[in-house]
Protein backbone atom coordinates (compact mmCIF):
# COMPACT_ATOMS: atom_id res chain seq x y z
CA UNK A 1 0.00 0.00 0.00
CA UNK A 2 2.92 2.20 0.80
CA UNK A 3 4.04 1.29 -2.60
CA UNK A 4 1.00 2.63 -4.19
CA UNK A 5 0.89 5.68 -2.64
CA UNK A 6 5.18 6.14 -3.02
CA UNK A 7 4.42 5.51 -6.97
CA UNK A 8 1.14 7.84 -6.77
CA UNK A 9 3.28 10.53 -5.56
CA UNK A 10 5.97 9.92 -7.73
CA UNK A 11 3.66 10.15 -10.77
CA UNK A 12 1.71 13.54 -9.60
CA UNK A 13 4.98 15.36 -9.32
CA UNK A 14 6.23 14.39 -12.73
CA UNK A 15 2.91 15.38 -14.05
CA UNK A 16 3.80 18.93 -12.07
CA UNK A 17 6.71 19.03 -13.47
CA UNK A 18 5.48 19.17 -17.04
CA UNK A 19 2.87 20.78 -16.80
CA UNK A 20 4.71 23.90 -14.97
CA UNK A 21 7.70 23.09 -17.74
CA UNK A 22 5.16 23.78 -20.46
CA UNK A 23 3.69 27.12 -18.65
CA UNK A 24 7.09 28.41 -18.64
CA UNK A 25 7.94 27.84 -22.15
CA UNK A 26 4.57 29.11 -23.46
CA UNK A 27 5.25 32.03 -20.98
CA UNK A 28 8.73 32.42 -21.88
CA UNK A 29 8.53 32.80 -25.86
CA UNK A 30 11.01 35.31 -27.44
CA UNK A 31 12.64 35.18 -31.00
CA UNK A 32 14.69 32.69 -31.89
CA UNK A 33 15.98 34.13 -35.34
CA UNK A 34 16.37 37.70 -36.94
CA UNK A 35 12.86 39.74 -36.96
CA UNK A 36 12.32 40.89 -40.49
CA UNK A 37 10.96 44.59 -39.74
CA UNK A 38 8.85 45.74 -42.51
CA UNK A 39 8.09 49.72 -43.26
CA UNK A 40 5.79 50.15 -45.90
CA UNK A 41 7.11 53.61 -47.06
CA UNK A 42 10.41 54.89 -48.35
CA UNK A 43 13.39 56.22 -46.37
CA UNK A 44 13.62 58.89 -44.59
CA UNK A 45 10.36 59.59 -43.79
CA UNK A 46 8.30 59.54 -39.98
CA UNK A 47 7.92 55.67 -40.22
CA UNK A 48 10.81 55.01 -41.05
CA UNK A 49 12.55 56.96 -38.97
CA UNK A 50 10.79 55.23 -36.32
CA UNK A 51 11.49 52.10 -36.91
CA UNK A 52 15.10 52.21 -36.89
CA UNK A 53 14.88 53.89 -33.49
CA UNK A 54 13.33 50.92 -32.32
CA UNK A 55 15.77 48.43 -33.73
CA UNK A 56 18.80 50.70 -32.60
CA UNK A 57 16.98 51.57 -29.06
CA UNK A 58 16.63 47.25 -28.73
CA UNK A 59 20.06 46.54 -29.58
CA UNK A 60 21.36 49.28 -26.86
CA UNK A 61 19.60 48.22 -24.39
CA UNK A 62 19.48 44.19 -25.27
CA UNK A 63 15.83 44.41 -25.83
CA UNK A 64 16.00 41.42 -27.96
CA UNK A 65 18.20 37.78 -28.04
CA UNK A 66 17.45 38.42 -31.78
CA UNK A 67 18.22 41.90 -33.85
CA UNK A 68 15.33 43.56 -35.96
CA UNK A 69 16.10 43.55 -39.54
CA UNK A 70 14.56 46.83 -40.72
CA UNK A 71 13.16 46.36 -44.54
CA UNK A 72 11.35 49.26 -46.99
CA UNK A 73 8.77 47.98 -49.42
CA UNK A 74 7.36 50.85 -50.75
CA UNK A 75 5.92 50.29 -53.70
CA UNK A 76 2.40 50.58 -54.84
CA UNK A 77 1.73 53.01 -52.19
CA UNK A 78 3.15 50.65 -49.10
CA UNK A 79 1.27 47.77 -50.57
CA UNK A 80 4.05 46.31 -51.10
CA UNK A 81 5.26 46.09 -47.49
CA UNK A 82 1.50 45.00 -46.11
CA UNK A 83 1.15 41.98 -49.25
CA UNK A 84 4.55 40.79 -48.05
CA UNK A 85 3.73 40.26 -44.47
CA UNK A 86 0.18 39.45 -45.75
CA UNK A 87 2.23 36.01 -47.04
CA UNK A 88 3.73 35.31 -43.82
CA UNK A 89 0.75 33.58 -41.93
CA UNK A 90 1.75 32.16 -38.87
CA UNK A 91 5.27 33.84 -38.77
CA UNK A 92 6.11 34.77 -35.39
CA UNK A 93 9.48 36.91 -36.85
CA UNK A 94 7.73 38.93 -38.89
CA UNK A 95 6.24 42.55 -37.79
CA UNK A 96 5.03 46.13 -39.73
CA UNK A 97 5.32 49.31 -38.48
CA UNK A 98 1.64 50.96 -40.03
CA UNK A 99 0.94 54.53 -40.98
CA UNK A 100 -2.35 55.04 -41.89
CA UNK A 101 -1.80 53.88 -45.49
CA UNK A 102 -2.79 50.83 -43.65
CA UNK A 103 -6.22 52.24 -44.52
CA UNK A 104 -5.63 54.52 -47.49
CA UNK A 105 -4.01 51.94 -49.88
CA UNK A 106 -6.63 49.10 -50.01
CA UNK A 107 -9.25 51.85 -50.24
CA UNK A 108 -7.14 54.44 -53.25
CA UNK A 109 -5.63 51.13 -55.05
CA UNK A 110 -8.43 48.07 -54.30
CA UNK A 111 -4.82 46.27 -53.49
CA UNK A 112 -6.60 43.41 -51.33
CA UNK A 113 -5.64 43.56 -48.00
CA UNK A 114 -7.06 45.12 -44.98
CA UNK A 115 -6.19 45.86 -40.94
CA UNK A 116 -7.94 42.54 -40.09
CA UNK A 117 -5.23 40.68 -42.61
CA UNK A 118 -2.85 41.18 -39.31
CA UNK A 119 -2.26 40.85 -35.90
CA UNK A 120 -2.41 43.91 -33.83
CA UNK A 121 0.51 44.21 -31.81
CA UNK A 122 0.43 47.96 -30.18
CA UNK A 123 0.28 51.66 -31.10
CA UNK A 124 3.09 53.82 -30.11
CA UNK A 125 2.18 57.30 -30.58
CA UNK A 126 -0.53 59.68 -33.54
CA UNK A 127 1.78 61.50 -35.45
CA UNK A 128 0.90 65.31 -36.51
CA UNK A 129 0.95 67.35 -39.45
CA UNK A 130 2.10 70.60 -40.28
CA UNK A 131 1.83 73.12 -43.42
CA UNK A 132 5.47 73.96 -44.20
CA UNK A 133 6.81 76.70 -46.51
CA UNK A 134 10.70 77.53 -47.35
CA UNK A 135 12.29 79.77 -45.26
CA UNK A 136 13.11 82.11 -47.68
CA UNK A 137 9.72 82.79 -49.61
CA UNK A 138 7.95 86.06 -48.09
CA UNK A 139 4.93 83.92 -46.44
CA UNK A 140 5.12 84.42 -42.39
CA UNK A 141 1.29 82.85 -41.95
CA UNK A 142 -0.77 80.40 -43.68
CA UNK A 143 -3.18 83.28 -44.49
CA UNK A 144 -0.38 84.80 -46.58
CA UNK A 145 0.32 81.22 -48.29
CA UNK A 146 -3.12 80.51 -49.08
CA UNK A 147 -3.47 84.38 -50.48
CA UNK A 148 -1.23 83.61 -53.13
CA UNK A 149 -2.23 80.31 -54.00
CA UNK A 150 -5.61 82.26 -55.08
CA UNK A 151 -3.67 83.90 -57.27
CA UNK A 152 -2.06 81.43 -58.50
CA UNK A 153 -4.68 79.05 -59.63
CA UNK A 154 -3.03 75.71 -60.06
CA UNK A 155 -0.05 76.92 -60.21
CA UNK A 156 1.78 76.37 -56.41
CA UNK A 157 2.96 72.64 -55.92
CA UNK A 158 2.10 70.80 -52.77
CA UNK A 159 4.11 67.91 -52.01
CA UNK A 160 3.63 64.93 -49.91
CA UNK A 161 4.09 61.11 -49.40
CA UNK A 162 2.15 59.25 -51.37
CA UNK A 163 -0.78 59.13 -54.13
CA UNK A 164 -3.99 59.30 -52.22
CA UNK A 165 -2.57 59.05 -48.74
CA UNK A 166 -2.72 61.50 -45.76
CA UNK A 167 -0.95 63.98 -47.08
CA UNK A 168 -3.52 64.30 -50.24
CA UNK A 169 -6.43 63.59 -47.87
CA UNK A 170 -4.96 66.61 -45.87
CA UNK A 171 -4.21 68.70 -48.89
CA UNK A 172 -8.38 68.00 -50.83
CA UNK A 173 -9.39 69.17 -47.31
CA UNK A 174 -7.41 72.19 -47.30
CA UNK A 175 -8.94 72.82 -51.07
CA UNK A 176 -12.37 72.23 -50.20
CA UNK A 177 -11.95 74.36 -46.87
CA UNK A 178 -10.40 77.50 -48.73
CA UNK A 179 -11.65 77.54 -51.82
CA UNK A 180 -8.12 76.73 -53.71
CA UNK A 181 -6.22 74.26 -56.12
CA UNK A 182 -3.07 72.47 -55.99
CA UNK A 183 -0.47 70.82 -57.87
CA UNK A 184 0.21 67.22 -55.83
CA UNK A 185 3.20 66.20 -56.44
CA UNK A 186 4.04 62.79 -54.52
CA UNK A 187 7.08 61.33 -53.24
CA UNK A 188 8.40 58.01 -52.26
CA UNK A 189 8.69 59.15 -48.20
CA UNK A 190 8.48 62.35 -46.21
CA UNK A 191 12.21 62.84 -45.86
CA UNK A 192 12.58 63.19 -49.73
CA UNK A 193 9.61 65.47 -49.15
CA UNK A 194 11.35 67.90 -47.01
CA UNK A 195 14.32 68.39 -49.23
CA UNK A 196 12.43 69.44 -52.28
CA UNK A 197 10.72 71.91 -50.52
CA UNK A 198 14.17 73.25 -49.14
CA UNK A 199 15.36 72.85 -52.86
CA UNK A 200 12.13 75.17 -53.79
CA UNK A 201 11.30 72.45 -56.24
CA UNK A 202 7.64 72.55 -54.32
CA UNK A 203 5.46 75.09 -53.22
CA UNK A 204 4.96 73.51 -49.59
CA UNK A 205 4.16 70.40 -48.01
CA UNK A 206 2.37 68.61 -44.99
CA UNK A 207 5.08 66.55 -43.63
CA UNK A 208 5.21 65.27 -40.24
CA UNK A 209 6.83 66.95 -38.10
CA UNK A 210 9.75 64.91 -37.34
CA UNK A 211 10.48 64.71 -41.11
CA UNK A 212 11.12 68.73 -41.40
CA UNK A 213 12.48 69.32 -37.84
CA UNK A 214 15.99 69.36 -38.94
CA UNK A 215 15.29 71.78 -41.67
CA UNK A 216 13.48 73.73 -39.97
CA UNK A 217 16.19 74.06 -36.90
CA UNK A 218 18.63 75.20 -39.63
CA UNK A 219 16.21 78.07 -40.80
CA UNK A 220 15.02 76.47 -44.13
CA UNK A 221 12.28 75.55 -43.53
CA UNK A 222 8.45 77.66 -42.11
CA UNK A 223 5.88 75.85 -40.43
CA UNK A 224 3.12 78.47 -40.66
CA UNK A 225 -0.49 75.47 -39.22
CA UNK A 226 -0.57 72.42 -37.39
CA UNK A 227 -3.61 69.96 -38.58
CA UNK A 228 -4.52 69.81 -35.18
CA UNK A 229 -7.48 70.86 -32.71
CA UNK A 230 -4.99 72.24 -29.99
CA UNK A 231 -1.50 73.77 -30.30
CA UNK A 232 1.65 71.49 -30.05
CA UNK A 233 2.11 71.63 -26.18
CA UNK A 234 5.89 71.15 -26.73
CA UNK A 235 7.88 74.41 -25.91
CA UNK A 236 9.83 73.89 -28.83
CA UNK A 237 6.87 74.01 -31.01
CA UNK A 238 3.77 76.06 -28.78
CA UNK A 239 4.17 78.95 -31.06
CA UNK A 240 2.81 77.26 -34.29
CA UNK A 241 -0.76 78.29 -34.48
CA UNK A 242 -3.63 75.64 -35.35
CA UNK A 243 -4.77 75.33 -39.30
CA UNK A 244 -8.80 76.73 -37.03
CA UNK A 245 -6.47 79.57 -35.22
CA UNK A 246 -4.33 80.61 -38.62
CA UNK A 247 -7.61 80.11 -41.03
CA UNK A 248 -10.90 79.36 -39.76
CA UNK A 249 -10.67 75.90 -40.79
CA UNK A 250 -11.68 72.77 -38.23
CA UNK A 251 -8.95 70.55 -40.35
CA UNK A 252 -7.47 68.02 -37.73
CA UNK A 253 -5.78 64.83 -38.63
CA UNK A 254 -3.50 62.48 -36.52
CA UNK A 255 -1.60 59.18 -38.38
CA UNK A 256 -0.94 56.06 -36.47
CA UNK A 257 2.27 54.66 -35.80
CA UNK A 258 1.70 51.55 -34.55
CA UNK A 259 2.64 48.05 -35.05
CA UNK A 260 1.08 44.84 -36.56
CA UNK A 261 2.36 41.62 -36.80
CA UNK A 262 2.09 38.58 -39.40
CA UNK A 263 -1.56 37.03 -39.82
CA UNK A 264 -2.46 34.45 -36.80
CA UNK A 265 0.87 35.61 -35.39
CA UNK A 266 1.03 33.02 -31.76
CA UNK A 267 -0.38 34.82 -28.60
CA UNK A 268 2.66 34.01 -27.15
CA UNK A 269 5.16 35.93 -29.77
CA UNK A 270 2.55 38.71 -29.69
CA UNK A 271 2.35 39.20 -25.71
CA UNK A 272 6.36 39.08 -26.33
CA UNK A 273 6.30 42.11 -28.62
CA UNK A 274 3.89 44.08 -26.55
CA UNK A 275 5.97 43.73 -23.54
CA UNK A 276 9.17 44.46 -25.84
CA UNK A 277 7.75 47.65 -27.36
CA UNK A 278 5.99 48.73 -23.81
CA UNK A 279 10.07 48.76 -22.92
CA UNK A 280 11.01 50.57 -26.14
CA UNK A 281 8.06 53.32 -25.33
CA UNK A 282 9.78 53.54 -21.95
CA UNK A 283 13.10 54.86 -22.98
CA UNK A 284 14.41 57.80 -22.44
CA UNK A 285 15.55 57.51 -26.23
CA UNK A 286 12.33 56.86 -27.45
CA UNK A 287 10.64 59.61 -25.27
CA UNK A 288 13.37 62.30 -26.74
CA UNK A 289 12.07 61.08 -30.52
CA UNK A 290 8.41 61.77 -28.99
CA UNK A 291 9.86 65.28 -27.81
CA UNK A 292 11.84 66.24 -30.78
CA UNK A 293 9.34 64.96 -33.57
CA UNK A 294 6.23 66.43 -31.76
CA UNK A 295 4.53 62.90 -31.63
CA UNK A 296 1.59 62.60 -29.29
CA UNK A 297 2.62 59.31 -26.88
CA UNK A 298 -0.26 56.73 -27.29
CA UNK A 299 0.52 53.57 -26.29
CA UNK A 300 -2.05 50.88 -26.98
CA UNK A 301 -2.60 47.24 -26.97
CA UNK A 302 -5.18 44.49 -26.63
CA UNK A 303 -8.83 45.64 -27.43
CA UNK A 304 -8.02 49.64 -27.01
CA UNK A 305 -6.05 49.21 -30.13
CA UNK A 306 -7.95 47.05 -31.93
CA UNK A 307 -11.41 49.68 -31.34
CA UNK A 308 -9.01 52.80 -32.25
CA UNK A 309 -8.44 50.93 -35.15
CA UNK A 310 -11.68 49.99 -36.07
CA UNK A 311 -12.90 53.62 -35.26
CA UNK A 312 -10.25 55.46 -37.87
CA UNK A 313 -11.14 52.23 -40.78
CA UNK A 314 -14.60 54.26 -40.84
CA UNK A 315 -12.56 57.58 -40.32
CA UNK A 316 -10.72 57.38 -43.44
CA UNK A 317 -12.91 56.04 -45.88
CA UNK A 318 -15.37 58.83 -44.91
CA UNK A 319 -12.30 61.48 -45.56
CA UNK A 320 -11.51 59.33 -48.80
CA UNK A 321 -15.13 59.49 -50.23
CA UNK A 322 -15.37 63.42 -49.40
CA UNK A 323 -12.19 63.64 -51.19
CA UNK A 324 -13.31 61.62 -54.23
CA UNK A 325 -9.97 59.58 -53.46
CA UNK A 326 -11.56 55.82 -53.50
CA UNK A 327 -11.07 53.43 -56.06
CA UNK A 328 -13.87 52.96 -58.38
Amino acid sequence: MAENRRFLSLVFLFLIAVWLGTLSRAQAWEPTKPIEFVIPAGTGGGADQMARLIGGIAEKNKLSPRPLIVVNKSGGAGAEGFLHVKEQKGDAHTIIITLSNLFTTPLATGTPFSWRDFTPVARLALDRFILWVNDETPYKTAKDYIAAVKKKPKGMKMGGTGSKQEDQIITVLLEQSQGVDFIYVPFKGGGEVCVNLVGKHIDSTVNNPIECVSHWKAKRVRPLAVFDPERIPDPDWKGIPTVKEALGASISYNMLRGIFGAPNMPKEAVDWYVSFLKKVFDSADFQGYLHKGALKPAFASGNEYVKWVEENEVLHKDLMEKGGLIKK
